[in-house]
């Protein structure tokens, strides 16, 4: 059962939700919502339409978002327990300015659906995306679990306000997010994809060199916009998307402006967030949200605005909310002792930046929420938490420590420059990271070059890969012990 936790308690609202999402076509939507607006006889279509299949805490959604002026919202159809009906999408938004120029529609699925499409006699928009508007739904049961999973992060193209820009048009050596893309279909036929954050990196979209390409994304002032998040994530991500649902966690990119209003934060919460928002409002802490993949448990944890220079010791205020935050993590897997969990969150915990020859030398990230989990009543991360994976250190790296203490699998090096340094691996070895400190055992870094991981069954343990842009493996395939007190990789 899939549910989003509080610090307080955990809260399943699956039923609720499956509810609303299996509603038929024919019915009208109930529980407050806006009136659904009439198209107009004979209106031609008009704009551009995103659909995609995401994982959250209220079970599978499909989502969509149109630039089309009807503000409707279409309908799916899809086959479940041998019956194949239409099932009208739910509007969570209409257009709100020029920042939002959009309606968004979403709609659970059940699992065990199949063979989800969006009938082309309800939608309005010119264009659509899919183009053959087939939707991927999850191919596991409950009891069963993705095979494959692909792993991305920071995948946006960098244009900063000042300083050098990114090459957006190069998509082979600049901007090699959309071949990363395909490559992730092609090579490793992902069921089902995660972002570990950073999806909008465009702060000044008049200096980008692949304007021609993002109509609406071209000036200073359409940062953050819809078109701007296309720009960045869904047109490059659109074979992928195609393909395999995807658990998306959020990015200090996506961070919310003075106004907490609008903007990349805003964006988030309208477009990507677990819960959708109408308003255009973000906020800046956020609950765990914990996703169930058949048994395989998930758990995004926000930490976008996790402060790099806070060790928990001078200030207590974030270790306190992150401490709240990893209670209630582990209280959720407490709950489910014989399922693998994978926490999510954009900021690693324990990733090496630098590590010299002698004992102790050694430099890691982030702190505050190291010292948060050291603060919880269990003093760690509960023993079935098999992996911790991030992003955010424009690189790759796994390390791990033979613990009860989880891997930590960093991934930032999808679509953003891979600018990051990252330690002499032969140094890393031994050096004590973590609180309480730990050695760690094994350390594999990637530096300078752009790829994503591939996770995959193996018949219980898990096999983890880094794979370049066109898909090669330049090292080892680790395997991940079974063993919940020596979590550790077996590479080869």
């Amino acid at each position: 059962m899939m549910h989003r936790i509080t610090v307080f308690a955990v809260v399943s609202v699956l039923a609720a939700a499956v509810s609303a999402g299996a509603m038929p076509a024919q019915v009208a939507p109930g529980g407050g919502r806006p009136p659904r607006p009439t198209p107009p006889l004979g209106a031609p279509p008009n704009g551009e339409a995103w659909a995609w299949t995401q994982l959250t805490s209220r079970g599978t959604q499909i989502r969509y978002v149109t630039t089309d002026t009807t503000q409707s919202c279409p309908t799916v159809r899809y086959t479940l327990a041998g019956n194949r009906n239409p099932f009208r999408m739910h509007r969570a938004s209409l257009p709100m300015g020029a920042q939002f120029p959009t309606t968004v529609c979403e709609l659970v699925v059940r699992l065990g659906a199949s063979d989800a499409v969006l009938e082309q006699s309800t939608i309005h928009a010119a264009t659509v995306h899919p183009g053959n508007r087939q939707l991927p739904l999850p191919n596991w049961t409950a009891t069963t679990r993705p095979r494959t999973i692909g792993i991305i992060g920071d995948t946006g193209c960098r244009v900063p306000t000042a300083g050098p820009v990114q090459d957006c048009a190069n998509h082979q050596s600049g901007w090699p997010f959309p071949q990363i893309a395909t490559s992730a279909v092609t090579k490793s036929r992902p069921d089902l994809v995660i972002h570990v954050g950073d999806y909008l990196y465009r702060d000044d979209p008049g200096r980008e060199n692949d304007k021609a390409a993002n109509p609406g994304c071209v000036t200073l002032a359409d940062r953050a916009s819809w078109p701007c998040v296309v720009a960045d994530f869904f047109r490059p991500a659109e074979t992928l998307l195609a393909t395999s649902p995807i658990a998306l966690t959020r990015g200090n990119h996506e961070d919310c402006n003075a106004a907490q209003q609008g903007g990349a934060g805003g964006a988030w919460f309208r477009y990507l967030a677990d819960d959708l928002r109408d308003n255009g409002s973000c906020s800046r802490y956020t609950t765990p949200v914990a996703i169930d993949a058949g048994s395989l448990n998930l758990i995004s944890v926000d930490s976008s605005l996790a402060d790099p220079n806070d060790d928990g010791t001078t200030t207590t205020e974030q270790k306190n909310r992150y401490t709240q935050q990893f209670d209630a993590v582990n209280h959720d897997a407490q709950q489910h002792p014989t399922h693998d969990y994978f926490v999510f969150t954009h900021k690693p915990l324990w990733m090496v930046k630098a590590a010299g020859s002698t004992q102790g030398n050694v430099t890691w990230v982030t702190h505050v929420l190291d010292a948060a989990v050291a603060n919880t009543s269990l003093g760690r991360l509960a023993d079935n938490i098999r992996l911790v994976l991030s992003g955010h250190i424009h690189l790759y790296q796994m390390v791990d420590f033979n613990t009860s203490r989880p891997p930590q699998v960093t991934v930032g090096s999808s679509g953003g420059e891979p600018q990051d340094n990252g330690p002499d691996n032969t140094n890393v070895p031994g050096q004590p990271v973590g609180t309480p400190p730990q050695p760690v055992t094994h350390s594999i870094t990637q530096e300078g070059t752009f790829g994503y991981a591939v996770l995959r069954d193996n018949g219980g343990p898990w096999d983890l890969t880094f794979r370049e842009t066109t898909g090669t493996v330049p090292g080892q395939t680790c395997t991940l012990s079974t063993s919940t007190m020596n979590k550790q990789f077996t590479c080869h």
